[in-house]
């Protein structure tokens, strides 16, 4: 849970330290047998499988995360509708995605439970969340998280990880829905060398989480390790606050022929300089599994002493 601060207001994370983040939920899943070959993608198994999830999110737990990402990355009212499932169900399903993590969480003491919003992108499951530029405005992709955030929050979960985003437009836009919710956020883009997805210099996107107090880190995920220490270096500048760094494990995705390609290049000493550089929630995602995070977590223990 949340480390409460002098006064009962609670921080995140705790002033001075570094959280250990889990790392890619699908990956985990494909190890463990499950098929996600399909729109919904991980959010399949809410309502399929969910004992898997939850299993996955155990996996993360044993290897020493102290945050655990819940699965609902590409659920979504629509997507969720495409499947017959109607909207109160849908709303079930999301508040279980902070469900099943918490019940993994509940193994160790201590562990954080961040509510996965992914981008509208990753809703059409069209891959569009790696170039953004929708043709929707601020005021419609508002309307589009509302709800689903608001499920998530309903949960409880300890902080929204508003992940994946694109572009500046979007970033808006979940800041904006989920600012009711109360709960903390981090902010995170995917970015390809110094700027967003959709092509906007990083400095410009950081600088919207500037001065608002409920986003508590903001940085990258979903990206290519080598981009990670500059995106960090500059959130802290412009922002003044903590940053987080999940990137993927460094292979390439090969449209075409639909496979991995490439050596992975995600290392735990790469993480030491992260680290060094203001990021105090870093962790893994796209085909970076539990082992990965097992030496991560030995790793930042390692240097912190």
């Amino acid at each position: 849970m949340l480390p409460p601060a002098p006064g009962g207001e609670r921080r995140w994370p705790a002033a001075g330290g570094t959280l250990v983040l889990d790392g890619g939920l699908s990956n985990q899943l494909a190890d463990q047998g499950c098929d996600l070959a399909d729109p919904l993608w991980t959010a399949r198994l809410l309502a399929d499988d969910p004992g898997q999830i939850r299993a996955a999110h155990t996996a993360y737990v044993r290897a020493g995360a102290d945050v655990l990402i819940t699965s609902g990355y590409q659920a979504g009212y629509e997507g969720f509708a495409r499947r017959g499932i109607g909207r109160a169900e849908a709303s079930a399903l999301l508040r279980r995605s902070v469900t099943l993590a918490r019940e993994a969480a509940a193994e160790r003491p201590g562990i954080a439970v961040a509510a996965s919003v992914g981008p509208y992108g990753a809703v059409l499951a069209d891959g569009s969340e790696y170039r953004g530029r929708y043709g929707r405005t601020v005021r419609e992709l508002t309307g589009f998280h509302r709800p689903r955030i608001e499920a998530v929050a309903q949960a409880a979960p300890d902080v929204l990880a508003l992940e994946t985003v694109p572009d500046i437009d979007e970033a808006e836009a979940m800041l904006c829905a989920a600012a009711p919710t109360g709960l903390p956020v981090w902010l995170s883009y995917t970015v390809e060398g110094g700027r967003t997805r959709a092509g906007q210099p990083l400095a410009e996107a950081f600088a919207l989480a500037a001065g608002r107090d409920e986003v508590v880190a903001v940085g990258v995920n979903c990206c290519a390790p080598q981009d990670v220490l500059a995106a960090v270096e500059l959130a802290v500048a412009v922002t003044g606050k903590p940053a987080v760094a999940y990137p993927n494990s460094g292979e390439r995705w090969d449209a075409a022929a639909r496979s991995w390609v490439g050596p992975p290049t995600f290392t735990a000493e790469a993480a030491l300089a992260w680290q060094a550089a203001g990021a105090r929630l870093i962790g893994g995602c796209c085909r970076v599994g539990p082992a990965t995070i097992q030496a991560l977590r030995g790793r930042l223990d390692r240097g912190a002493r």
